[in-house]
């Protein structure tokens, strides 16, 4: 195996995400723009998305990580427009980017163009909720991007294995086919509910940071894999567990929480770049495919089915909106009034991804008899590359512009810092009730020095948030905090320089070099994060 290609997907991505960070350009928009053009230069290896890899490998990861760094209660807040957008609107634009295929294209079967809108159905929200981060974008917004993101990839692969069976001739009936669906969503639920708990149960019993790190890694695919083997869905099952860890997380020892973030961001990046990248290389195989559809046609056919896929999502949103807000005084009362400005963010969010093109190339070469042709399978491959591509440049190139142009209320950073710091203090004040009533029993006896050392790493968190609103220092310019940190940082690295001077000299060895250095590193990580 020729594991070069590999090397080179993975570095180069990784390296055009890492220069992304230093232009306004999100990431995920330069990795397409840039693999598009490396696509087609002499010597670069043809890479085909494997369906059977991207599915159960590599969404599994992204979904995890992503629904791990969710708020399970901001999503529960929620819940109404989430389910609205990742379910309702999913199986809308099936049925209206389908119809919309079948009466364009001249010959094209009807089921065949289901398929195809089950395929570009789901919105893929990381581009977007990436410029919303960087944007500003209010949290609620933010909060519906990604709970979208999270569970309609379950609703699309479960239309697309109906409408696929239709498609194939299998005999499906709108009978089973909605079954299929209730027993996918379902199933994928309740497999999520019975592997969370023993699964938080193994994570808080594991002690040591590198198997827990292990099993960390390993939870997405399990989860995935046992939803699929019983013909539930894999994805909602990851969501369901990830959200629950998440949730609990802080009950995980903190070397394995600290560890453990490290990882997950390194594998989260990877893939992404990766999978941005991909969608780019794609495009010598998608064309090389066309056939008959080559020329004027095909560029009617893909600016048609863009626009159907850009309007399908306005005619969803407005009305999922606004109409419960009619009809409902429950949703008046629960729900904030929302404006014209947050609907068509959403709307023009809706920038589809990797998995629409794994779904596609996972579309059969012929029908169920072996022997037919898929009809117009090579059509369906380019229109979904062109909607990918287009909805990735056209809506992600000018979602930044837009937001400023809507001009969203800014989130105010003093009241934040209020809340924080009256959260610490609350906490602090029971973390001094606790030391108290410790100290006061002889068996946890400590020299004055110590007990005192205590008292004032608690002071220094419960002061260090309220001098965040301090007055900055009229010489450097930093407040109080940021010098406390820069100070801090200075004598941990005059403590490193002597421990490794000591090594060299070989007055200690290199194990017992790496013990003070971790002891050093978790100790600038605490007074990094106590600031940051």
């Amino acid at each position: 195996m020729d594991v070069m290609p590999l090397l080179l997907l993975v570095a180069g991505s990784a390296a055009i995400a890492a220069a992304a960070r230093r232009t306004p350009v999100p990431a995920p928009l330069l990795l397409v723009a840039v693999a598009l053009a490396v696509s087609y230069v002499p010597g670069v290896p043809e890479y085909t998305l494997d369906p059977h890899v991207v599915l159960p490998l590599i969404l599994p990861p992204l979904l995890h990580t992503a629904a791990t760094d969710s708020s399970y209660l901001d999503l529960r807040a929620q819940l109404r427009p989430v389910a609205m957008l990742s379910v309702g609107y999913v199986l809308f634009a099936t049925f209206v980017v389908g119809w919309a295929l079948y009466v364009i294209v001249p010959g094209m079967p009807l089921t065949a163009a289901l398929v195809f809108g089950a395929v570009v159905a789901p919105p893929d929200a990381v581009a977007a909720t990436a410029v919303a981060r960087r944007v500003g974008l209010p949290s609620r917004i933010t909060t519906i991007l990604q709970g979208e993101s999270l569970l309609n990839d379950a609703t699309a692969i479960t239309a697309y294995r109906v409408a696929l069976a239709a498609a194939v001739g299998e005999g499906a009936t709108w009978a089973g086919g909605i079954g299929e669906f209730l027993l996918a969503a379902i199933g994928g639920v309740v497999v999520g509910l019975l592997l969370m708990a023993p699964i938080h149960w193994l994570r808080t019993h594991v002690k040591e940071a590198l198997p827990q790190n292990t099993l960390s890694l390993l939870i997405p695919f399990v989860a995935y894999a046992v939803a699929e083997q019983v013909h539930a869905s894999g994805v909602l099952a990851v969501v369901v567990v990830a959200l629950y860890l998440g949730h609990r997380a802080w009950e995980v020892d903190f070397a394995t929480r600290l560890q453990e973030e490290a990882v997950w961001k390194m594998v989260a990046f990877v893939l992404e770049s990766a999978v941005f990248a991909l969608i780019g290389l794609q495009l010598p195989v998608v064309l090389r495919g066309l056939g008959e559809y080559e020329g004027v046609d095909a560029a009617w056919y893909a600016v048609a089915v863009f626009l159907v896929v850009v309007a399908t999502r306005f005619i969803w949103v407005y009305p999922a909106t606004f109409l419960p807000r009619l009809l409902s005084a429950r949703v008046r009362e629960r729900e904030q009034n929302p404006t014209w400005k947050g609907p068509f963010v959403i709307a023009w969010a809706g920038m589809r991804g990797v998995v629409s093109l794994a779904i596609a190339f996972s579309i059969p070469l012929t029908m169920h008899d072996g022997e037919e042709p898929f009809p117009q399978r090579n059509l369906i491959l380019f229109l979904t590359f062109t909607t990918v591509i287009g909805t990735l440049v056209v809506q992600g190139l000018t979602l930044p512009p837009l937001i400023r142009l809507l001009k969203f209320p800014g989130r105010d950073a003093q009241t934040e810092t209020l809340a924080e710091a009256n959260a610490q203090a609350q906490a602090s004040r029971a973390a001094e009730r606790r030391l108290d009533e410790l100290l006061a029993d002889e068996r946890n006896a400590l020299p004055a020095p110590l007990a005192d050392r205590l008292r004032i790493v608690l002071e220094r968190r419960r002061n260090a948030v309220w001098e965040r609103l301090g007055q900055a220092n009229p010489v450097t310019g930093e407040s109080v905090d940021d010098t406390y940190r820069r100070l801090s940082r200075e004598m941990i690295s005059a403590e490193r320089e002597v421990f490794v001077k000591l090594r060299d000299g070989r007055y200690i060895d290199d194990e017992m070099l790496r013990t003070l250095l971790r002891r050093l590193d978790l100790e600038e990580a605490a007074a990094f994060r106590e600031a940051a």
